[in-house]
């Protein structure tokens, strides 16, 4: 017979590795915890192969081809049309205008047509498409009834399909950032463009054509074929919040490789080089109504265009 002090030791033993195999159960019995930035909480565009395979779907997949391949078709050597400057629609909507927090296209069709202040008007989504063209293409607009103007709105409709209407997905557009408590800096930009964006963008902007000298795989940042100055990357808040969660190229909202402040500042800095320009006359009709950092007068609230353009903003 062992004696008291063994066999109490013995179940104390015994216990303790009952109560350590509980533990593990419960610990390896919950479902594993997903980071909160996980891609779940962001809109995410639904993929070629998600096209459906019918007469709809063939004009969806020509939709979504004009705006991978817009030179192609668009550009300078368009086989439809002129009317653009050789750059694609995806040079800034990123990954078909499916990306999150790529300028996708996800709270279009859920908010359009819209009342939008830079025009004064009630806007559809063909006028949206055309402002893309004559502003970021600094090119010309289609015909509403063309083929290629319904194929485009196809395509953007079916991504929005299922969005509720009058609301905006998470990763939608653009993600706006904090403010500095100074003003955005061309010089300290240049600094970031030169290790960042210049391998791929040029030493002059200038971008890297594709292989058949139709398109761009990298484009261009300022210069004669770059976006005009009435294009919405030209305000560097949006600039900034797009160069922030997607470059350089792959980078995502999970894993941004640059600071805020290098944000802003190379979006300073790239907007301050020359590229085509447009008449704005008619744009934001209530100068009340234009936004903080839109860099052309006038305005109502005393700030020249300067601080406009390069802040400090509160």
């Amino acid at each position: 017979m062992k004696p008291r002090s063994t066999r109490n030791s013995l179940l104390i033993l015994g216990c303790l590795v009952l109560v350590l195999t509980a533990i593990w159960v419960v610990r390896n019995d919950k479902p594993e915890l997903q980071p909160d930035f996980d891609t779940a909480n962001c809109w995410t565009g639904a993929g070629v192969n998600q096209i459906p395979v019918d007469e709809q779907g063939l004009q969806i997949r020509y939709g979504r081809n004009l705006i991978e391949n817009t030179a192609y078709y668009l550009g300078p050597r368009g086989t439809v049309a002129k009317i653009s400057n050789g750059m694609n629609c995806q040079n800034c909507h990123l990954e078909a205008g499916t990306k999150p927090w790529g300028n996708n296209y996800g709270a279009v069709a859920s908010t359009y047509p819209k009342f939008r202040e830079r025009s004064g008007t009630i806007e559809t989504i063909e006028k949206r498409v055309n402002d893309c063209l004559e502003r970021s293409l600094n090119g010309k607009p289609l015909e509403n009834n063309s083929r290629e103007m319904q194929a485009i709105v196809a395509y953007i409709r079916w991504l929005g399909e299922g969005i509720p209407k009058g609301t905006k997905p998470k990763g939608s557009g653009i993600m706006q950032l904090p403010f500095l408590p100074r003003a955005a800096d061309p010089g300290k930009g240049k600094v970031v463009y030169t290790t960042q964006c210049e391998k791929c963008h040029g030493r002059n902007g200038e971008g890297q054509a594709n292989a058949d000298a139709k398109g761009y795989t990298y484009p261009p940042l300022w210069g004669n074929n770059s976006y005009n100055n009435g294009a919405g990357l030209y305000r560097i808040s949006r600039f900034a919040g797009y160069v922030k969660n997607n470059m350089p190229n792959p980078v995502n909202y999970h894993t941004p490789q640059l600071t805020d402040a290098e944000a802003w500042d190379v979006a300073a800095f790239v907007n301050s080089q020359p590229r085509p320009s447009k008449d704005l006359g008619k744009d934001w009709p209530d100068i009340s109504k234009k936004p903080f950092d839109h860099p052309f007068g006038p305005y109502t609230d005393g700030k020249d265009e300067l601080q406009h353009k390069y802040g400090p903003w509160k």
